[in-house]
């Protein structure tokens, strides 16, 4: 070997090194990516695996999360006249109006489902004029804006005639069509009585357009038509999502654009607290500190813009919350990047809001988010277990390579050795700890501290007592073997490592779980333990008992009757740990 050429380091000093810690994360986080994604849940950034864990706060849209997204017209109302879809009778001819208006301030190609309602309404009652309106042109598109929330649409009807189409916010309708203080009260109480029952309600107007398109929409002089009420029915499995939140010490904040009595409506359907609610134009009027105070113990936020929910999560987090948000629209993007967990609903989403999120959620259910913080919680909580493991492990492993350094004896471990034990100790950490089920309380328990390290000192110190213990009974079995027996060295390392090996083993299971007895644990579904646990024994067995084997270990054969005891030992001296752990779990 040449003098510049560096040496391989000593095998004692090899065996001390933990180098399973960054493979057990490196496996974690990708396995825990993998299992989400079988979930409709994709992780675009591995962090946000760490910080589900550690949610208190989440963030969710109404429409499409906590609601199916499936919009129907189920009411409209013109002066005296109104008519319910679950009454069963005819639409009456002075409603024709509002559902074609209503149909004309709609996307010919719909794909927010307000449009696609409004369109399916008057196809389905109305179908020789929905014929009629594929042969208007569409001249001119007046989007929504923060300022004025309603949308207009003017359409070429022949060469001399043209009309425009608006639909919006029933207050924001009114203020285009400029009507008095008579006219708007009386519509507000009809407001009021809609989004009573949940429903999204929508002012219709219409305006004749003469000559060019106007720059604004606000430049017409419009005439109001009438209301319209969408149904959007909740979830049946968000009320029980929620209840899991609120066990789990979760904080759920609806947010929606919606009207405050609709919001309130289907709060009350899932489950959810309407006190306190929170409106969009009150949240302008509030400076940041204000805000924080005021959304303490708010869970319903109404008549939000998209750019105004950025302010609510650097007000949560100001308050000291670790925020999920979710969010599918291009404005929604400031607020996904500035919460700790964006989430971007797939389904609906865009890319850009895609882009600025950590996790996508490919079904928009609320239940795979709940299901995500569940399986953010498992992976720290095996994450903690496959660490404690580790360090108990190497306690004993270091000791027994320091051994021979203090004492004057021969090297105890070889080369081999240090192979075999990590043949156990790799695949148990980062495969075993991994496939792991989460534990029955997982999602009793409040969510960690974002501080918090992954080993407390109470649990560090138990998992080095474990690691003495194991270290102690094999040293014992060596000195009764060697010292007390009389019997050669190569054979008291038979004992010694049939000890070890078997010691480790009875780790796996007692780091298992912290909560549930022992006898449970075993009946805990997990193939990989099965494996390693099987495997290990088997190859353990070939080594003692097959003489080649043994020499190529430096062992030496050992009657079964000295061999058995310390063999039992191992794993016995560490199990009782169950006794301590457990009342140390129940108190935590």
């Amino acid at each position: 070997m040449q003098a510049n050429q560096p040496r391989p380091p000593p095998v004692p000093s090899r065996s001390l090194v933990p180098e399973e810690f960054p493979l057990v994360l490196t496996v974690f986080l990708a396995l825990g990516a993998w299992r989400m994604s079988r979930r409709n849940v994709l992780i675009r950034r591995i962090p946000a695996l760490e910080n589900l864990g550690a949610a208190t706060t989440l963030c969710v849209d109404k429409t499409g999360t906590l609601t199916e997204n499936r919009m129907t017209l189920v009411e409209l109302r013109a002066g005296e006249a109104s008519w319910r879809g679950d009454a069963g009778e005819p639409l009456p001819g002075p409603l024709h109006e509002v559902a074609e208006v209503a149909a004309l301030a709609s996307q010919r190609e719909a794909f927010d489902p307000m449009d696609a309602a409004c369109r399916r309404f008057v196809r389905e009652r109305l179908p020789a004029r929905a014929e009629q309106h594929d042969r208007w042109q569409l001249v001119r598109e007046y989007p929504l804006t923060p300022e004025l929330l309603a949308v207009a649409q003017a359409w070429r009807i022949d060469a001399d005639t043209a009309t425009v189409a608006a639909k919006g916010a029933p207050e924001a309708v009114m203020g285009l069509c400029r009507l008095d203080e008579a006219a708007t009260a009386s519509l507000r109480a009809a407001v009021e009585a809609m989004t009573a029952s949940g429903q999204r309600v929508l002012g219709v107007a219409r305006a004749e357009l003469v000559g060019e398109p106007r720059a604004r929409s606000r430049d017409y002089e419009f005439r109001w038509v009438g209301l319209l009420g969408l149904h959007d029915p909740p979830r049946a499995e968000v009320p029980a999502a929620l209840a899991e939140c609120r066990r789990a010490g979760l904080r759920v904040v609806m947010i929606t654009g919606d009207a405050p009595g609709t919001a309130r409506a289907i709060a009350e359907q899932v489950g959810m607290s309407a006190d306190g609610l929170v409106t969009g134009s009150e949240l302008a009027a509030l400076g940041d500190e204000e805000l924080t105070a005021r959304l303490r113990g708010v869970e319903v936020c109404a008549r939000v813009m998209p750019a105004q929910k950025l302010r609510i999560v650097q007000a949560l987090q100001a308050a000291g919350e670790v925020v999920a948000m979710t969010g599918d629209g291009v404005n929604d993007a400031p607020a996904l990047k500035a919460a700790q967990i964006g989430v971007a609903m797939g389904g609906r989403g865009t890319d850009v809001a895609r882009e600025a999120a950590a996790i996508v959620l490919t079904r928009d259910d609320f239940t795979d988010l709940v299901a995500s913080v569940a399986e953010g919680r498992r992976i720290f909580d095996n994450l903690q277990k496959a660490l404690g493991f580790i360090v108990a492990v190497h306690v004993s492993i270091a000791g027994i390579a320091l051994v021979p350094m203090f004492f004057g004896l021969p090297m105890l471990f070889h080369p081999i050795h240090v192979v075999f034990l990590e043949l156990v100790i790799d695949p148990a950490c980062s495969v075993v700890f991994e496939a792991e089920p989460a534990e029955p309380d997982i999602m009793r328990r409040p969510p960690r501290p974002t501080a918090a390290p992954l080993l407390d000192r109470r649990t560090l110190l138990l998992c080095l007592a474990q690691g003495a213990t194991v270290l102690a009974v094999c040293l014992g079995g060596l000195w009764y073997v060697h010292f007390h027996l009389g019997r050669s060295l190569s054979a008291a390392l038979g004992v010694m490592f049939t000890s070890l090996v078997l010691a480790h083993l009875g780790l796996i299971l007692v780091h298992r779980s912290a909560t549930q007895p022992l006898l449970r644990t075993l009946r805990t579904p997990n193939r990989a333990l099965w494996w390693v646990v099987l495997g290990t024994l088997a190859l353990l067995l070939a080594v003692v008992a097959v003489p080649a084997l043994r020499r190529m270990f430096h062992f030496e054969r050992v009657p079964a009757l000295e061999l058995l005891p310390w063999a039992l030992l191992g794993p016995i001296a560490v199990l009782w740990f169950r006794a301590v752990k457990r009342p140390h779990a129940a108190r935590g």
